[in-house]
């Protein structure tokens, strides 16, 4: 389609969250109810950005209520909008509790010309202090800048820009409530403009492969005191499995034969529990360190935090990739190189 308009085109999706929540008429706790109009209705500073914003309420849900489904059929959506169509960026508002994973699943799902950032707000509309309108007034004009194209997918948030492989969600009630332990923000929004200060180093490669594999992946993470007597049944159930290990990638020594068993059945991916930093290769050797674990077959997530880690295994099992193709995608995707001891 040819763009007539000189202006930027931003297309603005509300998939509910805090940020478009209002109390009940009954007991006044706050509930998602407003559309995506609303929330540009309540932000009039929007007038004085240069861009043209079309709006799109895909659905009206909690961050927690959000499904895998949910997410593919929006990536889908976007791509097919984007084609047909002269957006120039797109911005996804909803609820923080599962931001962080949403961010990143679009990365791994979404694959078009236009930038996507994703942000929403702690406080709603409501509430004294409310952060959603400055999150969107930022979000767009983080969405309509040129210099994000081929940026891929991007958190905005508190005026900070986030990669979705790196952000994390550190604060239940805070408004700056979202970091980057291992890298910091990518930039900020400051007098109305983007001041970009880096790019991401690594970007996950869109899975070509349509999702329709039925899938099932687990998180366990490990825990002082815990046998594993628990974790040997869970394994039984599931078609993947990511473990949230002690450090840099440790687990009981106790939990060795129950995850050598289950990494001959199906892929056991070892990430940290701490929430920052890599898990390592070959820096330990007792029974249940990383090198162990490694040797007896599981993959290791790098940088990839465990939330993170089961959105990629899942999406690869559900595209059908092989023990090999996950090995080989969780390399580069956890930026860090493969060992096995």
């Amino acid at each position: 389609m040819t763009k007539h308009s000189p202006r930027p085109t931003v297309l603005v999706v509300g998939l509910g969250g805090t940020i478009a929540m209002t109390p009940s008429a009954t007991d006044g706790a706050a509930r998602p109810a407003l559309s995506a109009e609303d929330l540009l209705a309540a932000v009039p500073q929007l007038a004085d950005v240069d861009v043209d914003i079309r709006t799109l309420s895909f659905t009206s849900k909690p961050g927690a209520s959000l499904t895998l489904d949910d997410i593919e059929e929006l990536a889908s959506r976007l791509w097919a909008m984007d084609s047909e169509s002269d957006l120039d960026g797109i911005v996804v508002t909803q609820g923080t509790d599962t931001l962080e994973e949403t961010a990143y699943l679009l990365s791994l799902l979404y694959e078009a010309r236009a930038p996507l950032v994703v942000t929403g707000a702690m406080r709603a509309l409501h509430v004294a202090g409310t952060d959603g309108p400055a999150n969107l007034l930022a979000a767009v004009t983080v969405a309509a800048s040129p210099q994000t194209r081929g940026l891929g997918v991007l958190v905005v948030f508190n005026d900070q820009v986030f990669d979705a492989a790196r952000v994390r969600k550190a604060h239940s009630t805070s408004t700056n409530a979202f970091n980057a332990p291992d890298t910091g923000p990518l930039g900020t929004v400051a007098e109305g403009r983007l001041r970009l200060l880096a790019t991401p180093a690594h970007r996950p490669l869109p899975m070509a492969a349509a999702l329709t594999q039925p899938a099932r992946v687990g998180l366990y993470t490990a825990a002082l005191g815990d046998d594993g007597a628990l974790l040997e049944p869970f394994l039984d159930q599931v078609d993947g499995m990511v473990i949230a290990g002690f450090g840099v990638g440790h687990v009981p020594a106790s939990w060795v034969p129950i995850l050598a068993k289950a990494a001959q059945r199906i892929p056991v991916v070892l990430a940290s529990r701490t929430g920052g930093g890599t898990t390592l290769t070959r820096a330990y050797g007792f029974d249940g360190s990383e090198r162990d674990l490694l040797s007896r077959g599981l993959i290791g997530a790098g940088h990839l935090d465990p939330y993170k880690a089961r959105l990629l295994l899942t999406v690869l099992l559900r595209s059908g990739a092989d023990r090999e193709k996950v090995r080989a995608t969780f390399a580069p995707a956890g930026t860090t190189a493969e060992g096995r001891g």
